[in-house]
């Protein structure tokens, strides 16, 4: 019970944030629909309807496309959703969906699996949230999903699955290559963490991943993505600034 208070306290905080951003204010949702407190406080694997905007998503495939997606107090993963070529090309950031299926968790990511959607009228795309001063801390994990930004991290080194240094691999572990996810390490007051440009997200002819290439241990970089989870703060960045 204490965690679910919390839960919902670092909510309302979230949408706090957001408001004061000056991008509006939460807005009433449909007969039916979830606000993103109620949604948190679902159990796992319940069925949950839920209206937000999408802000992007990664590659169409075998008929179905993951979605990372918004409103004004939270934000959502919805994972593997049945879709046609032709709907993918019409989920453009800031497209309202009416999304049902259930609650899921993953290594930690919450997600929404086995959905079905529908597109509404509505238009929105979330500010990033400057969640820096979070890493290392709990609270962190309430901003799961969220578009956020990282202030002042340096690349440190990555070890592949031989025990090597790098500055940065193909894969968590360095057997992919061109094309395959980019994973590095960053620090921030004496903690690692493990962020990648996923390249389902933003495939190999982006600036972004043509940047993560780039990286070399000692680097400060700022950098913004969506807040995935696996086993602890895993993002998917979709941009780095190298600091001169």
């Amino acid at each position: 019970m204490k965690r679910l208070l919390a839960a919902v306290a670092v909510v309302l905080c979230m949408a706090t944030l957001v408001a004061c951003s000056g991008k509006g204010q939460p807005e009433k949702k449909s007969e039916g629909v979830m606000t993103y407190a109620e949604y948190v406080a679902a159990p796992l694997d319940s069925e949950v309807t839920i209206e937000a905007y999408v802000q992007a998503h990664q590659s169409w495939w075998d008929n179905k496309i993951t979605i990372y997606a918004a409103d004004q107090e939270g934000a959502y993963f919805i994972y593997d959703m049945p879709c046609s070529e032709e709907d993918s090309a019409k989920l453009k950031p800031g497209t309202k969906i009416k999304v049902k299926g259930f609650k899921s968790e993953w290594s930690g990511e919450v997600e929404i699996t086995d959905g079905t959607f529908e597109i509404e009228d509505g238009d929105y795309i979330a500010p990033a949230i400057d969640v820096t001063s979070l890493l290392g801390k709990p609270e962190l994990e309430e901003a799961m999903n969220r578009f956020v930004e990282f202030k002042d991290l340096e690349i440190v080194a990555s070890k592949d699955g031989n025990g090597n240094d790098a500055d940065w691999l193909y894969n968590w572990d360095g057997s992919g290559e061109e094309g395959n996810d980019v994973y590095f390490n960053v620090s921030k007051d004496g903690q690692q963490y493990t962020f990648l440009v996923r390249a389902y997200l933003t495939g190999s002819d982006t600036e972004v991943y043509k940047t993560a290439k780039e990286l070399k241990v000692g680097d400060k970089i700022d950098c913004a993505g969506f807040l995935y989870w696996y086993e602890g703060p895993n993002p998917h960045i979709t941009n780095i600034t190298i600091k001169k």
